[in-house]
Parts: structure tokens; sequence; C-alpha cells
């Protein structure tokens, strides 16, 4: 009993410690994305994906890298877009894209596995992308692909379901705004609902938005979601870390990758690294620190970097993609995706080591042996990242809740009389920024709802 004690103390020590280790990569990268999910435009890419050549599958490419890094939420997303009418390479690439070239997974990888594993994920995740396109367009059967996004509209249309408009997920009459226009839109979530709002009011300049809390109030409202995506899988990839590093032993990793040098290797490597990912229900950035058990356990470079890519192939993300297109479809997206994930891990290792910069397996410590809580620069960035995702977290609040005798009508932040104002039908409102003034002065009646101030502290607007 001691020695099991002592072995769940050193397992969580070691997953804590990784988490302290990546956590201002994991913060900045999420800060950046948010960034770019508010102030770049995507509507117009989206747009452009309903061809499967290069230009729609470039677009793709560059939508997913600027999109989130969850695997459930790229899977929605890739189905929002399939049933629009994007080509079946080109949401498949969205998906690769925003679980493979994102900032915040390049960090981690970065601090936790090193550079070679940071350069093999994004080159590998460009050629991942070319090698599913060569292989949908050799073998997609569209005939299939046409028959399920038609019934999948039908089916949607017939049971009542409405699809977010933000995430792409299904949305709920607990959530729901009418536009103008008289279509009513329904929303998984307040916060997508929220989001949605800010989206269609942030009409200003991207430099006047990041002079204003209205702006940071946005930012801070997508880093929320970011967090409320994949907090889940990052602390359960972690945690199983620690314990996998701890409790199993050696000869199990022997007998499941075969040791050695070659082609054979390299290949029965990388398709094992995908096969261990299948089925160990760790997705989004998760993964990453399960990889780096897998290395200390002896794993090939291929292996490592095939697992690293098959967070869109876990046993419950096959299970999303069944109830979204039917078995058939699963298989293929399933057959395609494994054949892929697989070569590319077996060529990323062949093409390093003809460079030379295979890492080598035994240099340095082993997680048992690093030390991870000092006083060092992790120590200090950590810092800085906490007091960011604090700053983030009191801008969200103050826009919701923080006194303020003023609710601004498109951003929804609380504000006072000192900054810009204008009239509508004889109700004077007042904003956070010039770029909601503006918003406001294009379509008044989209934003004005005749009550302007808050009646008391405790009212929380309803977005």
């Amino acid at each position: 009993m001691a020695a099991i004690l002592d072995g769940v103390l050193e397992s969580l020590r070691i997953g804590v410690g990784f988490l302290w280790t990546a956590a201002w990569a994991i913060i900045m990268g999420l800060t950046v994305t948010s960034l770019v999910q508010v102030y770049v435009s995507k509507e117009r890419m989206a747009q452009a994906l309903g061809d499967g050549d290069l230009r729609g599958l470039t677009k793709a490419t560059v939508f997913g890298a600027a999109s989130s890094g969850c695997s459930f939420g790229a899977v929605a997303i890739g189905k929002g877009l399939f049933k629009k009418g994007a080509h079946a390479v080109n949401f498949l690439a969205f998906m690769f894209a925003s679980t493979n070239l994102i900032v915040e997974l390049g960090l981690m990888i970065l601090l936790l596995l090193g550079w070679e594993f940071l350069l093999a994920e994004l080159l590998g995740g460009l050629i991942l992308i070319a090698v599913m396109a060569a292989i949908v367009h050799l073998t997609l059967p569209e005939t299939l692909f046409d028959q399920v996004r038609e019934t999948l509209t039908e089916r949607d249309r017939e049971s009542g379901v409405s699809e977010d408009p933000t995430c792409g997920m299904e949305g709920t009459k607990a959530h729901t705004l009418t536009t103008d226009g008289g279509e009513t839109l329904r929303f998984c979530s307040e916060g997508c609902l929220e989001t949605y709002r800010q989206q269609t009011s942030g009409r200003g300049g991207w430099r006047d938005e990041l002079r204003s809390w209205g702006g940071w109030y946005k930012v801070a409202n997508q880093y929320r979601k970011e967090w409320s995506m994949i907090w889940k899988d990052i602390v359960a990839g972690f945690l199983v870390s620690g314990f996998v590093i701890v409790f199993v032993p050696q000869r199990v990793w022997n007998a499941l990758f075969i040791q050695g040098d070659g082609l054979l290797v390299t290949a029965e490597n990388a398709v094992m690294g995908v096969a261990i990912a299948v089925v160990s229900f760790v997705g989004s950035m998760g993964n990453v620190p399960f990889a780096v058990a897998l290395w200390g356990g002896g794993v090939s470079f291929a292996g490592i970097i095939a697992f690293v890519y098959a967070d869109l192939i876990t046993i419950p993300v096959l299970n999303v993609y069944r109830k979204y297109y039917g078995w058939k479809v699963m298989l293929y997206i399933f057959g395609v995706f494994f054949v892929t994930m697989a070569f590319t891990g077996f060529l990323m290792e062949l093409l390093f080591d003809a460079l030379g910069i295979v890492p080598d397996l035994a240099g340095g410590e082993t997680a048992t042996e690093q030390t991870y809580f000092e006083l060092n620069y992790t120590f200090y960035l950590n810092l800085v990242a906490f007091a960011l995702s604090g700053f983030l977290l009191y801008v969200y609040r103050r826009g919701l809740g923080a006194p303020g005798q003023y609710r601004d009508p498109v951003c929804g932040m609380r504000t006072g009389d000192e900054g810009s104002s204008a009239s509508h039908e004889g109700v004077t409102y007042h904003f956070c920024s010039k770029a909601c003034k503006r918003a406001f002065e294009a379509d008044p009646g989209e934003f004005a709802d005749g009550h302007p101030e808050i009646r008391s502290r405790g009212h929380d607007h309803d977005h």
C-alpha cells in the first residue's frame, strides 16, 4: 500500500509538473487564438470552401489554423461547413488544421517534447492535409457524400434541430435570437449567443476595438469559451500521462512497439502510434503530455508524431462522426485519417533521419528525474500568463456585472456617461467605445431596446 501511495503521489507530481511547465504556453496560445477568433473575419473564408481545388484547400487550412483546437469543436464546425456545401476534402482539411496547426498546441509541444517535434508537427500538419487531399480525390464516393449531406439537412429540419451559427453545434430553444429579417437563430449556449451578437455588431476597426473595454470584453469572452472547450482534455491528458509514466512497465511498450532500426520498425511504430491514440480517449492538446509518456517508454519518433496527429479518430470522436454522417462515412473518414496519419508519421521519421535531426531518446532527464517547480523562467512566465488570464477574467466580469449606470446596447458592457453617446427615438444610449457607437448608428433598430439604464446592480443583461 505504501508503494502504491508513493506511486500515486509521484504520478500527480509529474502530471501537475507537466501542467505547470506548459501553463504559460497554453494561456498565451489561447489568448492569441481568442484575438484571431474575434478580429479575423472568417465568413468570407467559409464561403470559399465549396470547391475542392487547391485554392479552397488552402483557405480551409488557414481557416482551420485560425480556429479552436478542440477536437469536438473542430468536428462540429466541420459538420456545419459540410452542410453548407463545403467540399469533403476542404472540411476534412479544416479539421486537420484546427487540431494540428494552432498556436497553443505548438507551444506545448515545444516545451514538453522539443523543437524537433514542433517542426515535425508543423511540417507534418501540412503534409497531412496534402496526403489526405490526394487520397480523398482518388477514393471519394461523391454520391454517398451528397446523399449524406441531403439526409443530414433533412434530418435536422424534420427534428427541428437548429445549428448554432457560432460553433456549428446543435442549438436549443433556451438560447434564441430573432434577426431583423425575421429569421430565428438558436444557439447551444448563452456564450455562443453572446459571441454572435458581438460578431455581428463589431463593425469598428480592430485598432479602435483594442483601445476600448468593449473590444477586450469580446476577447475575454472568447478566451472563456476556448477554455470551456478544452480544459477537461488538458487536465485529463496531464494526469493520465503521470500515471502512465509511473505505472506502465517498460515491457508493455516493448511488446506494442517493435524495437530496432529499419523501415518495417518505423512503419509498425507509426501504425501502432495511431492505434494507441484511437483507444486512448484523450483528444485535443491532452494527447501531448501522453506523448511524453510514450517517448519516455521508448516509442520511436514516428510513433510519437503519428500519435499526436491522431486526436481526430479517438473512439468518442468516431462516435460523433457516426451520429452525424452514419456508419459508412464514419468508416471512410476513419480509414482515410488512419492511413494519412500513420503514413505521415512514417514519412517524418524518414525525413528527419535523413536530415540527422531525429532527437536522441537517451538524452536529457526522465520525467521522474526532473524538478518542475523552481524559480526559473517558467515561474516568471507563468506569473505573467496568470496575470493576463486574471485580467481577461476581470474584463469579462466587469463587462457583465461591474458597477455602471448604463449598458452598452452593442456589446453588453456596463459603461458610464463619460464616453460616447447617441440618441434614438428620444432615448440616449451610452457606449464603451467609438466602434460600438458606429455599429449602433449604422443600424440603431437592431440594438435599441428602450432600457439603456440599468435599474439595479443585481440586473444581469440578457444577451
